[in-house]
């Protein structure tokens, strides 16, 4: 393996076929590949994941500007980038959806314009958080890109984005951002769950087909007229799940009587608004199906104590859908919760380590096993990309020196983010991909 790709944590695979790349990570580094010329003079330290399954290529980015300067400065390098990144692949590629996690709320209008005229009709799905970077940087940005030659990329307005290809519709939409103006946490969450719900609805897509959710909520431990916000999120999210039968999505294969609703992370920001996304997937083809994931070791979130909420989250651990001989995962937001108790609430480190037990335990091949798919299962290693969210900025080494143990160099953001209960100081989610037992195997492309 030469130069410029990084090997993987020991024991861990590669599949289907992955790559983790780390360019310009620390004072730029050593570049190689086609891409090398473009992005020479460029200081963004990036790493990126390259997978490749069923004549589709697709990448997991995480940038963050070196270079100091300005915020505009450091948004544009930042592009220029993610710009050098797409080039060096040798086909043809295209944004699907990017998020930017920006250090101060002033910054965003600045940011945002920048975005889309550099992007103008071919924006993705981009969505804009303030939960500064913990480097100390303006902003970072995690996007996920797809090659187009065999790909259909359909763009619908800044909130809403379609992908098509072998047979698969993915959607990923928001709500954009509802802004606390007067509102209730309860009232926000409903007006959000509703315009995604019609978001959605606009290109044939009913709610019961979403996998997985990202809920960016504004003072989330904060009490409003005596409840915490996140516990009058979950009441709205809960009356709003009221209404969709998760279980009659086609795809789905659990039984009906199962938990069965998407993934999600529900997370604080420094903002007081509140900004949802989702992504979905519609197909005809028989061999695509869903599972949703949970953890014999945890309470499902949905099953937790009234102490914790009177209405309960309405999330899985995980959903994992399989196509062909390979499975994708997607992880919701995991802290070091075991059964539905915090656990270590004054160490860091343990609870990083735990929360990382807890994900190598939901994705592994005896969890899904348990629940049915006994060719299917994942390690830390399958990770394409994590984004780990740090309450206190001072936890950040201890907090990044555990992930790097433990994961090696997988493409990660690190962002200071208040959790949804105090007592917890990290939270960490993620994307697996692996290869169903009985699979053809196939090794990582060399040169990528």
């Amino acid at each position: 393996m030469r130069e410029g790709i990084q090997s993987p944590p020991s024991g861990s695979s590669l599949s289907p076929d992955k790559s983790l790349l780390d360019i310009g990570r620390s004072n730029g580094g050593d570049q190689t590949g086609d891409d090398a010329g473009d992005s020479a003079g460029l200081l963004a330290g990036q790493h990126h994941t390259v997978v490749r399954y069923e004549g589709v290529t697709r990448l997991a980015i995480m940038v963050t500007p070196q270079c100091g300067g300005g915020v505009r400065d450091q948004a544009w390098e930042a592009l220029s980038m993610m710009r050098a990144i797409l080039r060096g692949q040798g086909e043809p590629m295209a944004l699907t959806m990017q998020t930017v996690f920006v250090a101060d709320a002033v910054d965003v209008p600045a940011i945002q314009r920048l975005f889309e005229a550099y992007f103008d009709e071919e924006l993705p799905l981009t969505l804009f958080v303030v939960q500064p970077p913990c480097d100390g940087s303006a902003l970072a940005v995690e996007a996920w890109a797809v090659s187009t030659t065999t790909v259909s990329v359909g763009h619908h307005g800044p909130h809403l984005l379609t992908v098509e290809h072998n047979g698969l519709r993915w959607v990923y939409a928001s709500a954009g951002a509802i802004h606390l103006s007067g509102r209730s946490a309860h009232e926000q969450s409903v007006e959000a769950f509703e315009a995604l719900g019609k978001r959605l609805g606009a290109v044939g897509i009913p709610f019961r087909d979403v996998l997985r959710l990202w809920l960016y909520q504004g003072g989330i431990t904060e009490e409003e007229e005596g409840t915490e916000r996140y516990r009058e999120l979950n009441r709205g999210r809960t009356e709003f799940f009221e209404e969709i039968d998760f279980a009659s999505n086609p795809l789905i294969a659990n039984e009906p009587d199962a938990g069965i609703y998407p993934a999600s992370t529900g997370i604080g920001t420094d903002e007081h608004g509140l900004v949802i996304a989702s992504l979905s997937v519609q197909t005809d083809r028989k061999d695509v199906a869903v599972l949703s994931l949970e953890n014999p070791k945890q309470i499902s979130a949905f099953d937790y104590p009234r102490e914790y909420s009177a209405r309960s989250p309405k999330f899985s651990r995980a959903t994992a859908i399989r196509m062909g001989d390979h499975m994708t995962t997607w992880v919701s937001g995991t802290a070091s919760i075991v059964d539905s108790e915090t656990v270590f609430p004054d160490d860091v480190a343990k609870q990083t380590e735990q929360t990382l037990d807890n994900i190598e335990n939901l994705i592994s091949a005896d969890n899904f096993a348990r629940l049915g798919w006994k060719d299917a299962g994942a390690t830390l290693g399958d990770l394409a990309k994590v984004r780990v969210y740090v309450k206190h900025a001072k936890d950040y080494e201890t907090c990044r020196a555990v992930c790097e143990r433990r994961l090696g160099l997988v493409p990660a953001v690190y962002a200071e983010a208040s959790v949804c209960r105090p007592d917890l100081l990290v939270e960490i989610e993620g994307v697996a991909f692996s290869r169903l037992s009985g699979g053809s195997e196939s090794e990582p492309e060399e040169g990528l």
